[in-house]
């Protein structure tokens, strides 16, 4: 039944002529609906934060995605939660350890779009709590160097497949996963026996979340620069070099890399959460140039104003010095937790290994990210670390540092040919 409602007082118009007439304004509420005051809340038609209504986008409206970034305080996790709450979108952040670590991405989403919960990665009860109300998850967790708690296997397969396994019984409509370029199951041995044990991690993990979410979506870097990385600042870190010298596998002629920046990784990601279409797909996140190792390093060492020289800077083959594997064994022996310049043995494995970008295989340009030039990145990263920082130059003092030379397309087995 409806109920009628006054909703103005009576208005008196006095017409010229014609008397008075009465002015009544009413407004019906169906006998369903609660009048404006009422005291009765408002019924949700569903609980699914992922069905509410929608904002226009922007920090402080909602998108419509609710999600659940492991990793999130890592390296590339900073990035993608910045973006993902620069869009609207709801974030669940698992930590582990101290939670210090965490607090300073709250600024990433407005008021109560950033939440955090502790977890571990070996325990299922937790992760669940962490991926109940999310639509989509994000696995960013990675380990590049063992510790006595946590190997290779621990967090890039055996983890891997726990996170899938539980958001497909919890119904995570989608999970991104972060794998690793060259990614394969038996890795050529360059400088250890039995090749990188890291790729090889991560190329059982592949499979271990394919197996598990097969619509996941997964991610392949090259190595990855920006800010506080491993790429840049482990070639820039004094404990990477031999003295004055940088000894690199086959003087770094034989290597060849395609680096991306990690905001262009963070952006892919992100449009790929957003994109349905990309659900049980594969993408290699390289940049847009290829280099040779040598070249990059030198390059490296010019933007840092440590030539030859001023700096008696030089290249020579690794091979041939049996000392630095001696260092870097001792860096491990020393340094179990966090080896002193991201020095270990699996990483200067790595780095002799040729990237390897399979044709038909999507790229970050199909996820429709712009790619950034190295050349316009790099300089202000290694800015730091440039020698007499604080020194006021003249202009023209010191001469710009030339870009590294970069490879065609078929050059790569050329470059080969010169080297043997």
């Amino acid at each position: 039944m409806a109920a009628i409602v006054l909703t103005r007082n009576m208005q008196l118009a006095k017409h010229h002529g014609s008397g008075v007439v009465g002015v009544v304004c009413l407004r019906s509420y169906s006998a369903a609906a609660a009048p404006p005051d009422a005291d009765a809340p408002r019924p949700l038609k569903t609980t699914n934060l992922a069905a509410m209504k929608r904002g226009t986008g922007g920090r402080s409206s909602f998108n419509g995605i609710v999600a659940t970034v492991f990793g999130a305080t890592g390296f590339v996790g900073r990035y993608v939660c910045n973006k993902l709450g620069k869009s609207g979108t709801q974030m669940i952040l698992p930590y582990r350890g101290d939670d210090s670590d965490a607090n300073r991405l709250k600024v990433c989403g407005d008021l109560g779009q950033v939440l955090f919960h502790f977890y571990h990665l070996e325990d299922p009860r937790s992760i669940r709590e962490a991926v109940k109300h999310s639509n989509v998850v994000i696995n960013l967790v990675g380990r590049d160097y063992e510790t006595k708690n946590f190997k290779f296997k621990d967090v890039n397969v055996n983890g891997a497949a726990r996170l899938a396994s539980i958001c497909r019984d919890a119904g995570v409509e989608r999970f991104i996963h972060l794998s690793a370029l060259n990614a394969e199951a038996n890795p050529k041995a360059h400088y250890i026996s039995g090749g990188s044990q890291w790729l090889k991690s991560k190329y059982e993990g592949e499979l271990m979340v394919r197996d598990a979410f097969p619509n996941a979506t997964i991610i392949r870097p090259a190595d990855i620069y920006g800010s506080e990385d491993r790429f840049l600042r482990y070639y820039a870190h004094i404990w990477r070099r031999q003295f004055r010298s940088m000894p690199l596998w086959h003087s770094g002629e034989r290597t060849v890399k395609q680096p991306v920046f990690v905001s262009d990784v963070a952006q892919a990601i992100v449009n790929a959460a957003k994109d349905p279409d990309t659900s049980g797909r594969i993408y290699q996140a390289v940049g847009p140039k290829r280099y040779q190792l040598s070249e990059l390093v030198d390059w490296f060492h010019r933007l840092m104003r440590k030539d030859q020289k001023r700096w008696g800077y030089q290249r020579y083959d690794m091979r041939w010095d049996p000392t630095f594997k001696l260092k870097v064994k001792l860096t491990n022996l020393i340094c179990p937790g966090a080896p002193i310049g991201g020095l270990h043995l699996d990483r200067v494995e790595r780095e002799a290994i040729t990237d390897k970008v399979l044709p038909g295989v999507p790229t970050l340009e199909d996820l429709g990210v712009q790619l950034t030039n190295m050349e316009d990145q790099v300089p202000w990263e290694l800015r730091p670390y440039r020698a007499a920082l604080y020194y006021d130059a003249e202009l023209g003092e010191f001469e710009e540092a030339s870009p590294p030379k970069t490879i065609e397309a078929g050059e790569e087995l050329r470059l080969l040919a010169q080297t043997l």
